[in-house]
């Protein structure tokens, strides 16, 4: 029979890796398909305008579901809800890729979404769980890995199954994926976790998931229709009333599912601007980048995804760095420097020359992006749930994923459109990344002026872990 310290040994070790997982298979399903629309387009006979269902169906479902998806997890534990939303992902992974025509792929996209609802803020909040702090530390690390590389390796991998395979590979990839993560799943996070009493508030969770979708719709359908048309200005609409609706619930309800205290601290309101405007800046640079290097430097799919991989490995030198500097500067001064680090990485990519270039054009860039978006992105996370409780965990890291996928889907639609306005592709291409790069500058702006100050701690002695940083309350 196993010792209590071989049991919290094993999750110590087996709980990060979960964390990792379940990140990493919500960040690369957000990408894996984009490099195989083409060939989804020609098989199951989609619409020009309809193909970005494809994408636009993941997004609306993961979106609105969010907070709801967060919440259960802290009413019914994440030894449950994270099961069944991997089983949930797998299935609609294997209805995705054996679709036949283009409604039942959409459908199984948007199931995928759900899905990946309630599994993101496990993620986030089974880092809240670890008592020990090298060992939350290392979570915390690895669960900044995955929200960054999660995304370039789907890109990358994209290209290889679609060019290699076919494109129903980059949905039935996710199915020997999860099983992994399942099983890991399984024996790393904890029998007995503190659950809130509060019973999930289905009122609230049906108005934040319809008027969710209803504003990532609105701002999606820019795309087709632009912005004054009566697609975008219904979306619109019914978004500013459903959430109003949320609003008033949320104010006068007994359960309501987010309770004002979990943003009541400078650090998480800071936390979720800064996620943002960082979303909206990273999603930019993987769809602008691969157009670019695909239409104008006219490179196949496959080197398309190989090029990715600097990004990947600079991600880890971001978390690096950012773990040396957070203790001297502080989240905040840690935050603001990586984030116009990343943002000199975007403004390089908006520089990338007609012809292909390695050095100038993917290498240099990416290795000043991927730092800064790497690093900021695990302290983000520290922030985003700083001072929240055991029983609004969930909730809180809800809310932070929810900032982010909407500040990435409607920082995209905002600069697509300005991109669009472009004579010449390749200068939209520019102009969007230029204007991605300002997005991490507002960003880092608004985290050094919301986020708290934090004294400086002192280098840690030999052999010693570093405290964690503080970004409580201030």
């Amino acid at each position: 029979m196993a010792t209590t310290d071989t049991v919290r040994q094993r999750h110590h070790t087996l709980l990060p890796a979960t964390v990792f997982g379940l990140q990493f298979l919500v960040g690369l399903d957000m990408s894996l398909v984009n490099i195989a629309l083409p060939d989804i387009q020609r098989e199951l006979g989609f619409s020009a305008s309809g193909l970005q269902w494809v994408v636009n169906a993941y997004l609306l479902g993961f979106a609105g579901f969010l907070l709801v998806g967060g919440r259960l997890g802290d009413v019914l534990g994440r030894r449950v809800v994270v099961p069944a939303g991997l089983a949930v992902f797998a299935a609609a992974s294997l209805i995705g890729g054996l679709a036949t025509d283009p409604a039942m792929l959409v459908i199984a996209r948007a199931v995928q979404g759900l899905a990946a609802a309630t599994l993101a803020p496990a993620a986030l909040a089974l880092v809240t769980t670890i008592d020990e702090p090298a060992a939350r530390k290392r979570a915390m690390a690895l669960w900044g890995a995955a929200s960054a590389a999660g995304g370039a390796v789907g890109v990358v991998a994209g290209g290889l199954l679609t060019d290699w395979l076919d494109w129903r590979a980059v949905l039935l990839v996710n199915l020997p994926i999860v099983a992994v993560i399942l099983a890991v799943a399984l024996r790393g996070i904890p029998v007995r976790q503190q659950r809130t009493r509060s019973r999930v508030d289905l009122l609230g969770g049906t108005l934040v998931t319809g008027g969710t979708a209803a504003l990532v719709y609105a701002v999606t359908a820019t795309g087709d229709h632009g912005w004054s048309s009566w697609q975008t200005l219904v979306g619109a609409a019914a978004a500013v009333l459903l959430l109003a609706g949320f609003g008033v619930t949320e104010r006068f309800g007994a359960h309501p599912l987010m309770p004002v205290r979990v943003l009541a601290t400078r650090s998480i309101v800071g936390a979720n601007v800064f996620g943002f405007l960082l979303a909206a800046g990273q999603l930019a640079a993987f769809y602008f980048c691969s157009l670019y290097i695909q239409t104008v430097w006219e490179v196949s799919p496959r080197l398309a995804g190989v090029l990715f991989l600097p990004f990947c490995g600079f991600v880890v030198v971001g978390i690096a760095l950012a773990s040396k500097l957070a203790p001297r500067l502080g989240a905040r001064g840690t935050i603001t420097v990586l984030g116009l680090v990343g943002a000199a990485g975007l403004a390089g990519f908006a520089r990338m020359p007609e012809h292909f270039s390695f050095w100038t054009g993917v290498l240099v860039p990416s290795m000043l992006a991927a730092t800064g978006i790497g690093g900021s992105m695990m302290l983000v996370g520290i922030a985003g749930t700083a001072g929240v409780s055991p029983a609004d965990a969930g909730i809180a890291s809800g809310v932070l994923n929810s900032s982010r996928q909407l500040g990435g889907t409607i920082g995209l639609a905002v600069l697509v459109t300005i991109a669009a306005g472009q004579a010449i592709p390749a200068d939209g291409y520019r102009l969007g990344l230029a204007v991605a790069a300002g997005f991490l500058v507002l960003g880092s702006g608004a985290a050094w002026l919301i986020l708290p100050r934090t004294p400086a701690a002192a280098p840690p002695a030999a052999g010693v872990e570093p405290a964690p940083v503080d970004a409580g309350r201030s």
